[in-house]
């Protein structure tokens, strides 16, 4: 399932979410001018728990916890990843505002790459891509925008079409879907995905969605007079 749109407008313009994925593109640019991915500034688990294996101050070592987020293995790892931000980050930045959203997008984005650091026993396999970070997204999304739709696309097989979905079940199966495949990974590095971050990712977001986010809008007084002619 690719999402298309989502129906819900935003009120202001999604400043940070701009931001980032701006960032995003300038890194994977920056990414691809080098030799190879940059991998220095991924993230590597096992340097958690092995300060001395990456020969670097330990302080390096939690910054590629936020490098990382910046990075993308692919084209098509990125234009997925920015597709889902551009579409779900506007309405959830919409109700946290500017500096409040910065701060959960990465404080969603640290909780998923512990988590998959935790899952996969700090294997020694680097980990890059802003998923995890984008599942915390996508979990306030999920709490604050319940009666939401998405356009998507959905492809089976020979079988194409595009529906609007109700974001409770786009999410839900996305969600089942990520949990479904990192039972399978756990202990090992996921075949390059790190589906436990998208987990991790995800659950943050719901459970700190209500402490950043305006949850209800306040209903305006209606006027006491409707109709005025001269």
């Amino acid at each position: 399932m690719i999402p298309l749109r989502d129906n819900i407008p935003s009120s202001r313009t999604p400043v940070v979410n701009y931001l980032i994925i701006a960032t995003c593109v300038l890194v994977f640019i920056w990414q691809l001018s080098g030799q190879g991915l940059r991998a220095e500034f991924a993230l590597n688990p096992s340097h958690l728990i092995h300060p001395g294996a990456s020969g670097q101050p330990y302080t390096f070592t939690l910054a590629t916890v936020l490098t990382s987020m910046f990075m993308h293995g692919g084209v098509l790892h990125l234009l997925g990843n920015m597709l889902f931000l551009w579409i779900f980050g506007d309405n959830v930045e919409d109700r946290m505002g500017h500096l409040r959203y910065l701060v959960f997008y990465l404080l969603c984005g640290t909780i998923a790459a512990f988590s998959h650091a935790l899952i996969s026993f700090f294997a020694p396999v680097p980990v890059l891509g802003a998923s995890g970070a984008i599942a915390g997204v996508l979990g306030a999304y999920f709490v604050l925008f319940k009666g939401a739709t998405v356009r998507t696309l959905v492809i089976l097989v020979v079988f194409i079409t595009v529906v609007d979905l109700p974001v409770v079940l786009f999410l839900g199966i996305w969600f089942v879907y990520q949990v479904l495949l990192g039972l399978g990974a756990i202990g090992g590095a996921g075949g390059g995905v790190a589906f436990w971050a998208h987990i991790g990712g995800f659950v943050a977001g719901l459970l700190l969605v209500k402490r950043f986010a305006v949850m209800h809008r306040p209903t305006l007084p209606r006027p006491r007079v409707l109709d005025v002619r001269y």
